[in-house]
């Protein structure tokens, strides 16, 4: 039996969205505004940050490709954003009595999606922000008068001691409230000394910060309409508003155009592994759907619904073929000016992933910087693959290790929609055609964060035969660089290449070595 409407749920609604600034923050509010014509005003909380105001933030993100089809269709939607000038780290969330009991009797709907996505930040920035900030939240969401629901923004990735990831709370390892005492007495040295016996099997403290936040929310369900929503590793959007659309490199699009740049060539990754990965699109059309079915359940669940926002069961496809689609597509439609000639790998071997990091990310950084220290530039590259390793370190635990996301509630979301709106909120991608999404997961993230023209590939192309050319050159010098001193040391490495003096001769490094004794 279907569920109401989704546009009759939210039509007159006033919703408050924390994090809406964020890549899902932004795709959330568009969807909102461009489907559901006659929504009420949709307060944004937003802090000023590089010199920008909270207007001029909002401003700016409005001028978005993101944007475009509402400014197209209905551009008088925009209005109905209400900057709110606020932080999730302030007390209230920076905001004041006024502005509060303004927001306890207009506000029905509250997503929650603020949080950090710095898996290598420590513990103190990913608490404050992840969990502490939860906490702030849901204190204000007390004093609404008129709250219908509260939706938190997690991640399935929180549970990573259980082998089946369950849609339920499962207890977390230490008291919530404690950490968060920790975090205010404790200096960072401290904090960083702690922070691995706090951990235990969480791989970083992002995962255990919204673990406890989940651990808030649950404490907090006997008094407010709550339910938690757990994307996987979010992507590119899938078709709306624009295929590929994003707004960073977080993730498996960072490795890709990394790969396709040359400064990613080795990756440790068990490609056998499903991707547990879902389009922005398809994650948010599954929040809002999720908000018309918890709002309008009648009685409420003696346990908080939980929902795993996940496509990785309806059409599993694994790290190997991800990485194969997209690094073919890089390769017929290269970047522009890639540092080297892309032609990275992936391996399950620590050993032999840390030899191909040192050979082929610093060794190169270290020469280049050299180069543009004696140039009386400024060294940038060492810097770079420092961050990339960082990077690259947080997300290989995820590639590396199977998950298992059972996923009844999201699972259930088509069947409690009317048929125009399973098609307007689709949450189904089983028949969806995988290398397509991936190309524009590549041609987004060359579009809307390297700002590249896509017309430029022909160009592109050119360099990218220079770099083969001269990738091959370096090879094979290379390797005859490591014969000649293997040559050198072992008479019989010598004799037999001496069989072959009408070439080896003229070699370079190995002629020399090889045929030493005879000049003499």
């Amino acid at each position: 039996m279907a569920s109401p409407s989704i546009k009759d749920f939210y039509k007159g609604r006033n919703i408050l969205v924390t994090g809406g600034t964020g890549l899902m923050g932004k795709v959330l509010i568009e969807k909102l505004l461009y489907t559901i014509p006659d929504i009420g005003n949709i307060y944004m909380l937003a802090r000023p940050k590089k010199g920008k105001s909270v207007i001029q933030r909002i401003e700016e993100m409005c001028r978005l490709k993101l944007f475009e089809r509402l400014k197209t269709e209905n551009p008088s939607a925009l209005n109905k954003i209400i900057p709110l000038q606020g932080d999730v780290l302030l007390e209230n969330l920076g905001l004041s009595d006024t502005e509060i009991e303004k927001l306890s009797t207009e506000v029905s709907i509250i997503f929650h999606f603020a949080a950090t996505l710095r898996l290598e930040a420590p513990l103190k920035d990913n608490v404050n922000m992840n969990t502490f900030g939860t906490k702030r939240a849901l204190g204000v969401a007390k004093r609404f008068k008129n709250l219908t629901l509260f939706v938190h923004l997690s991640t399935a990735f929180c549970y990573p001691d259980y082998e089946v990831l369950d849609e339920r709370l499962h207890p977390p390892p230490v008291n919530p409230d404690n950490v968060l005492k920790l975090i205010e007495w404790l200096d960072d040295k401290q904090l960083a000394m702690l922070t691995p016996s706090l951990l235990g099997q969480h791989p970083n403290c992002y995962t255990f910060s919204k673990r406890l936040a989940e651990a808030i929310v649950g404490d907090s369900y006997h008094e407010l309409p709550l339910v938690i929503a757990r994307p996987s590793i979010v992507c590119p959007a899938h078709k709306e508003p624009v295929p590929g659309w994003v707004d960073n490199l977080n993730g498996p699009i960072g490795v890709m155009i990394g790969a396709g740049k040359g400064v990613i060539r080795t990756m440790l990754c068990d490609g056998s592994l499903i991707a547990q990965v879902i389009p922005v699109d398809i994650a948010i059309n599954a929040i809002i759907a999720i908000g018309m079915i918890e709002g309008t359940r009648k009685e409420k669940l003696e346990t908080m619904p939980v929902y795993n926002v996940n496509i990785g069961h309806q059409q599993p496809t694994s790290w190997g073929e991800i990485l194969k689609v997209g690094k073919q597509y890089a390769l017929e439609h290269p970047m522009a000016w890639p540092l080297w000639y892309p032609n990275g790998d992936i391996t399950t071997n620590p050993v032999l992933h840390e030899i191909r990091r040192i050979c082929y990310h610093l060794v190169p950084a270290y020469l280049i910087d050299s180069l543009l220290l004696l140039l009386g530039q400024k060294r940038i590259l060492v810097r770079i693959q420092q961050k990339i390793s960082q990077g690259l370190e947080v997300l290989q635990y995820f590639t590396m290790r199977p998950w298992n996301f059972p996923c009844k509630n999201y699972d259930s979301i088509q069947g409690r929609l009317n048929d125009e709106e399973r098609v307007i909120y689709n949450t189904d991608v089983s028949n969806f055609n995988r290398n397509e999404y991936l190309h524009n997961c590549v041609e987004g993230g060359r579009v809307f964060c390297l700002k590249e023209d896509p017309n430029r590939i022909t160009i592109n192309k050119s360099y990218h035969n220079f770099l083969y050319v001269l990738d091959w050159a370096c090879k094979i010098f290379f390797w005859l660089l490591v014969l000649s001193f293997v040559a050198s040391w072992f008479e019989p490495v010598r004799t037999m290449l001496a069989y072959g003096e009408p070439v080896v001769k003229h070699l370079p490094f190995l002629g020399p070595a090889v045929f030493k004794n005879d000049e003499l």
